[in-house]
């Protein structure tokens, strides 16, 4: 795989019923066991009947990789996914701070942060949310989105701007109460 075919999860959050089964493939993927808090995908429900899943942007500048006094973080030459050296992770969370969409996490039971890998550029997560049709999550060519950064939200953000596409400005005020 060259950088011309590199990919990137597009996400459509109102097609999201919930079900986290894309957690669900992830943590089966990178955990060999279900496990969602170790899962690099989580869905975040803030609002009843608002999925959000929320995964790596892969920010055209890396803030997370810049971030990183450790060099923890690098940059898969070939996906153009972030990757994470265990070994050298502090967990210190510098990374989580930098990026615009609070991403990074860290492990359940290791003090290192996880983050979405791409699979290898075959994710596990949209082969799940494709195989089950919800279509939430679509793997697309890197270069059919112009820039990612701005894309780069928190769960609170992206739940809102759902939330409002969804329900309607009405609906979403009473809510958020």
């Amino acid at each position: 795989m060259d950088s011309v075919d590199r990919v990137w999860i597009s996400r459509r959050y109102e097609h999201c019923s919930g079900c986290r089964r894309c957690e669900i493939a992830c943590s089966l993927q990178h955990e060999g066991k279900i496990w969602p808090e170790a899962s690099r995908i989580r869905v975040f429900m803030l609002i009843p009947g608002i999925e959000i899943p929320h995964l790596c942007f892969q920010c055209e500048d890396y803030p997370c990789v810049e971030a990183c006094p450790a060099g923890a973080l690098t940059v898969n030459s070939q996906t153009g996914a972030v990757e994470v050296d265990s070994s050298k992770c502090t967990g210190c969370g510098l990374c989580v701070n930098t990026c615009p969409g609070r991403v990074p996490h860290l492990h359940p039971e290791r003090n290192t942060i996880v983050i979405c890998n791409l699979c290898g550029g075959d994710p596990a997560c949209v082969k799940e949310c494709v195989k089950g049709r919800w279509n939430a999550l679509e793997l697309v060519p890197a270069g059919s989105v112009a820039s990612r950064k701005p894309l780069a939200k928190t769960p609170e953000e992206l739940t809102r701007e759902t939330a409002l596409k969804i329900l309607g400005k009405e609906v979403l005020k009473e809510a958020l109460g």
